[in-house]
Parts: structure tokens; sequence; C-alpha cells
């Protein structure tokens, strides 16, 4: 006889009269007492927070949930334009397009650290790893920002906070160390930024850096939700679509 194929899962499970939960009932344990924070860490830890890691953790997703009309908001409202019976279509377009560039940093910079060198010596193992990439010729993740200048004003808050909570140790030093000799080498500024120390705090809690990105999969899938609902109310989508068809097909009317 074949033997019975195993599949197995440690999360949940659910019967026809209660739900449970990494071995907590929901109805009674989780609903009402965990955050939506809380939750999410004790779906990626299988457990639940102290008061300092719910904090930290929470400050993490909230860091990530808006930015503006980034590329991320922007297909998802075009999308929306074009399916507006799909929202759940729309999220996951917007969140399709985080990646190493946006919000996917966070990954990278969590791996960097997990990756860098061990020692005592902060500097000598920051050096390490500047010299690494910059041999590579690839950018090191974390660090510098195209638009917030000189700093990215949610890095300083969010080393406070980890400050407070007893999470500023070694990754959330390194990446400062990193950060301020790839400027030394570059021959200008490049501070650590959000991801740089969200990656950081990645680490610092004990994440493993293939799920960091989820961090920004789930707080910008709230964001998007928020914008999916102004465009619902006062549309753009459509005004940028017509407004770029127009100016990119302008030299083609006009015979240039």
């Amino acid at each position: 006889m074949a033997k019975e194929t195993e599949y197995r899962t440690d999360i949940g499970w659910s019967t026809a009269d209660s739900i449970t939960v990494f071995g907590r009932d929901l109805p009674s344990e989780i609903i009402g007492k965990l955050n939506f924070g809380d939750m999410a860490f004790l779906e990626m830890t299988g457990r639940i927070p102290t008061d300092e890691e719910s904090r930290v953790f929470n400050a993490m997703l909230v860091t990530l949930v808006e930015h503006g009309l980034t590329p991320s908001t922007l297909v998802a409202r075009m999308t929306y334009l074009g399916a507006p019976e799909s929202l759940q279509g729309a999220v996951a377009a917007g969140l399709s397009g985080l990646g190493s560039v946006f919000v996917g940093s966070v990954e990278g910079s969590a791996r960097m650290i997990y990756e860098a060198p061990e020692g005592d010596d902060l500097t000598a193992v920051a050096e390490a790893v500047v010299a690494k990439y910059d041999a590579a010729g690839v950018q090191i993740p974390g660090i510098g920002h195209p638009f917030h200048k000189p700093i990215d004003p949610r890095t300083p808050r969010l080393i406070q906070i980890a400050q407070e909570t007893g999470f500023a140790n070694r990754p959330v030093l390194l990446i400062q160390e990193i950060a301020r000799l790839a400027g030394v080498r570059k021959g200008k500024s490049l501070p650590a930024n959000a991801t740089g120390i969200l990656g950081a705090l990645c680490c610092e809690i004990g994440l493993d850096w293939k799920i960091c990105r989820g961090l920004g999969v789930m707080a910008r899938a709230v964001g998007i939700v928020g914008h999916l609902l102004e465009e619902s109310r006062q549309p753009l989508a459509r005004k940028m679509w017509l407004d770029i068809e127009e100016r990119a097909t302008r030299h083609l009317r006009d015979g240039e």
C-alpha cells in the first residue's frame, strides 16, 4: 500500500464551531485583544509580541503604508479605471510593483546585514560590506534616497523608537555605519533610509530575510485601498491617461 502523502501546517485550523490560530482560540484570545500589527507579528513568528516588539513592529508597518502617488498607487488607480468591479485586482496590480527599487529594499537590507561578516568592529565589518558591493557594481540597499534630501524624514523617528524599545543594536548600528562609509567612498552623503532601518529592525526581531518584503506588501495594501477609495470619489486616472497620451503623441500630430 502506498504511503499516504503528509501535509502539514502549524498556523491554524477550524472546526464547525471553532477557529484556532497558533494554538489560540481566535474569538476569545485574539479578536479584540491583538491589533492588526500584532496579528501580523503572530503570523510571521508564531507568537504574540512583547510590548516592545509590538511598538516597534507596528511602527515598521505604519512607515510603509503611504508615500503618495507612487508607481504602485498609480498602477492600482489605472487598473481600477479599467476594472472598477475588481478592487482586489487593482490592489494586486499595485503590489506587483514592489521590488528592489520600491519597498522591496527592506528585504535587500535585511539580507545584507544577515550576510555581513562577523566581528565586533562594526567599521571593519561595514568596510567589508561596502567593498563587496562596490566590487560587484551593485547598489547598496537601504541607503540614500532619490527624493528625500538630505535624509529620509522617517529614519530618525524609526531609530528613536528602536532606541526606546531596546532594538537599536548591532543591525541598526551596522546599517548606519555602512551608509556612512558608502558615502565617504562615493564622496557624497548617503544616509540610511527608511527601508535600510526597517531591514535592520527585521534582523533585530529575527525575521527571515526572505519574508521581509512581506512587511511592505501588508502595509502598502492598506495604503492602496485608501487610494482606490479616493479614486472612486475623486477620479484622476482617466485625466492622467488622456493627458499623458496627448503629450506623448503631440509630435506625431504636429508632424515633428
